[in-house]
């Protein structure tokens, strides 16, 4: 993923910094459009919702885009691990998908189908892998971070304007009804004085 600043980042080891935000990316698989149903978001928003309450952390802002997820995360306690967390939000989502296609839906079978090297047959709902990871400290990057989550949808060319998604925070922020999960905005620094001119304007 390209971030604001133009880095790409993968998962790290020392991904459980407790005293940095995390803005987190992870995929389908093979990028494939599992999150344009409802019912697989609504099993996502369940399964963070259950995170963020046994895990410890915030959640400031976040997308569900057809075939990824974009999340901003605010560590509360010194005990944050993201491996964790990551398995606590997709572990679930995966479970309740692979159930959901082999009893209902058993053709969606072959898309989620994953031949590993050593010849073990699995079935896939999301990418191997924790997806990328980058720390944000400042409060300007943080908020450049969270506008650049909400506008996926429109540089994906699916709505308008950020608020029109459905599946993400941006409406709340914009004061514009409410959100699938209602963002942690109260631990969210204050941007600088700069960003609220510039947003103002």
């Amino acid at each position: 993923m390209q971030l604001p600043d133009g880095r790409i980042r993968k998962l790290r080891r020392s991904a459980d910094d407790a005293t940095a935000a995390h803005a987190l990316t992870f995929s389908c698989f093979h990028r494939r459009p599992f999150l344009s149903r409802e019912r697989t978001c609504l099993w996502l928003v369940e399964a963070l919702e259950q995170a963020r309450r046994n895990h410890s952390f915030d959640l400031w802002a976040y997308v569900f885009m057809p075939e990824h997820v974009h999340l901003i995360l605010w560590p509360t306690d010194p005990s944050f691990r993201l491996g964790t967390v990551l398995a606590a939000i997709k572990v679930p989502v995966s479970r309740r998908a692979l159930s959901f296609v082999t009893k209902h839906a058993p053709e969606f079978l072959d898309p989620m189908r994953d031949a590993q090297p050593n010849g073990r047959l699995s079935h896939r709902f999301w990418q191997r892998g924790g997806g990328y990871d980058r720390d944000l400290h400042d409060p300007g990057t943080i908020h450049a971070t969270i506008d650049y989550v909400h506008a996926n949808p429109v540089r994906a060319r699916l709505v308008e304007r950020p608020e029109l998604w459905r599946w993400s925070s941006a409406a709340y922020f914009a004061g514009e009804g409410a959100a699938p999960l209602e963002p942690d905005v109260d631990s969210i620094p204050a941007p600088p004085a700069h960003w609220r001119f510039r947003s103002g304007s």
